[in-house]
């Protein structure tokens, strides 16, 4: 039975999250399921503003915050090609939907990269009751509820980018765009038009997004043959993993790992 994703990849410095807020993942629905990585909820209730940073995947958000007795907010998040920060204050609630990379267009029904590094609001999702209140059960029920009125369409060409994008997500030995597309029987032109379309991104940027993301994971296990990390993940040289590292993150690999958790 499917289990939602239990790997901290893209949360810098995961152990402080959870010292100081309440956060879990739900699958949702089985019929949304093929389209939807999970649901992701947070509360919080904080003496003093705490910071957090995230690589995001490369993937659509749907996110509904309350803060405090504020009322509630829905924002939709399409891919961020850098950091993400966000600093909490007081208390709070969230609840998230995250799509698998390519999940979101039969939703969306456009192309995905008109949202790519974009934050909007979406006053048309909000449901008649708050998304953001109940138990865990009851806020699921209500991101179903959302998603299912959005009535998604099947798509065989978007199953096909979602099979691609989850092939590169799986596979570590993936690091060249063209090896990939010649592999899969595709052109690098189609192969580009159709992430760009689907997923907001080029496969390019795709593949080393999530080699970052290993390179971050295994970074904050403590100091490492970065030399060797580079290679196996298929940078140039360990110049060019530094620089795409401390380009993303803001620190070095050698201080991430160095840094105090």
């Amino acid at each position: 039975m499917r289990q939602p994703r239990g790997d901290s990849r893209g949360i810098l410095d995961p152990a402080g999250l959870q010292r100081r807020v309440r956060f879990r993942r739900h699958l949702p629905a089985v019929a949304l399921r093929h389209w939807v990585e999970h649901y992701w909820l947070i509360d919080w209730d904080l003496s003093e503003p705490f910071e957090q940073r995230i690589v995001p995947h490369p993937a659509v958000n749907l996110v509904f915050q309350r803060d405090g007795d504020e009322p509630e907010r829905a924002e939709l998040a399409g891919v961020g090609q850098g950091l993400f920060s966000i600093t909490l204050t007081g208390s709070g609630r969230v609840s998230g939907v995250q799509f698998r990379p390519g999940g979101f267009h039969p939703f969306w029904r456009r192309s995905v990269a008109e949202l790519t590094g974009r934050r909007q609001p979406l006053p048309d999702a909000v449901p008649d009751q708050a998304v953001c209140a109940g138990t865990d059960a009851e806020r699921c029920q209500a991101l179903n509820a959302v998603l299912t009125g959005w009535a998604p369409r099947a798509d065989p060409v978007n199953d096909e980018v979602m099979r691609l994008a989850e092939a590169i997500r799986t596979d570590r030995n993936v690091r060249r765009v063209d090896d990939f597309a010649g592999e899969h029987g595709v052109s690098v032109r189609r192969l580009q038009r159709l992430f760009l379309t689907h997923v907001g991104v080029g496969p390019k940027w795709v593949i080393r997004r999530y080699r970052l993301h290993e390179a971050i994971e295994r970074a904050a296990d403590g100091p490492l043959d970065w030399a060797g990390l580079a290679a196996e993940l298929g940078y140039s040289d360990q110049a060019h993993l530094v620089r795409d590292f401390t380009a993303t993150t803001g620190v070095s690999p050698a201080a991430y790992a160095q840094s105090p958790r």
